[in-house]
Parts: C-alpha cells; structure tokens; sequence
C-alpha cells in the first residue's frame, strides 16, 4: 500500500467513532471497527467499517485519559450506559472513542524500516490519537478497509462440547 492512499484511508475516518480494535481471533492481523457517520442531513446512512490491518507486528495502546481522571472513574457503574447513572469520571459505558485528533502517519519510522529490512515488503506506522480511551501505535504492512454487515462480532466463540 502506498503513503498516498493509506492517507486518504486515514482521512476518511477523522472525528469518527472507534467502537472496537485488537488482534483478530487469528492474531496475525489487527483489526479497528468503525461507525462512521455524516451530517443526517446529507441523507446518507451511517456506516460501520473494518479496517484491517494486515501483517500487524507491533500494536502499542497507551491510556489518552489523565491519571486524575482515571482515579476518578474507578467505580464499576461507569461500565454502564452513561443514561443509566449520574456519576462524575469517564464514562466507559459510552463504548466509543472519538478518532480525534485522528491516525497520523510516522514518516521515517524506524520501527517500520527495521521490519521492512527483515521481510522484504513495505511497512508503515501509524499512531491514532483519540480525545479520550486509548492512544494506539501500530507497525503493519497493508490496509483493507469493509463495510461490515449488520450484526458483524469479531469474535466467534465455537462451541466445541459436542466434539468427539
């Protein structure tokens, strides 16, 4: 994938809300859900995106959320949906991270070069800031970007009782 068009990627998905993201059940692959949304005047509908990034062998997640505030938000009823109480803190219930300031490529990574080198096909990093949640940095080689279909769950638990 070129710089280019993993910018224009990264640009579509600026002050959206990220609902999920971690390794796929594979663990090869590192996977960011989401639901991107326009001005409901516009008449197009929201939607929710995978973006998949391939050959993911680094993935850094770092609290965006300041030490004060997290002593603050330590009650479990926070885990609820924020209608549900009138609690101060952060409110974890709300399931969402704000994609803002955005994904910002990290021209002349180091890391990105070093993997380069050893398996002989392009890397990038990209680090994604959020206004609350999680900062995440991670080193990958390619992006694949979906809609996902209604009732998409990342991870299927097979049930493997009746197995003989």
């Amino acid at each position: 994938m070129n710089v280019a068009d993993l910018q224009n990627a990264l640009d579509d998905v600026f002050d959206q809300a990220l609902i999920y993201h971690a390794y796929t059940d594979y663990m090869r692959d590192y996977e960011m859900i989401i639901y991107v949304t326009t001005d409901p005047r516009s008449g197009i509908a929201p939607v929710y995106l995978r973006y998949l990034f391939r050959y993911c062998v680094e993935a850094h997640a770092r609290t965006a959320i300041h030490p004060e505030q997290w002593r603050e938000s330590l009650d479990d009823r926070l885990l609820a949906d924020p209608r549900t109480h009138d609690l101060e803190g952060y409110t974890w219930g709300a399931r969402c991270q704000w994609l803002y300031p955005g994904a910002e490529i990290t021209p002349d990574s180091t890391r990105a070069k070093e993997w380069t080198e050893a398996l002989g096909i392009d890397f990038h990093q990209v680090r994604f800031g959020t206004n609350d949640g999680h900062n995440t940095t991670l080193v990958f080689s390619d992006l694949q970007v979906t809609e996902l279909p209604a009732g998409y769950a990342p991870f299927v638990v097979k049930d493997d009782t009746n197995a003989t």
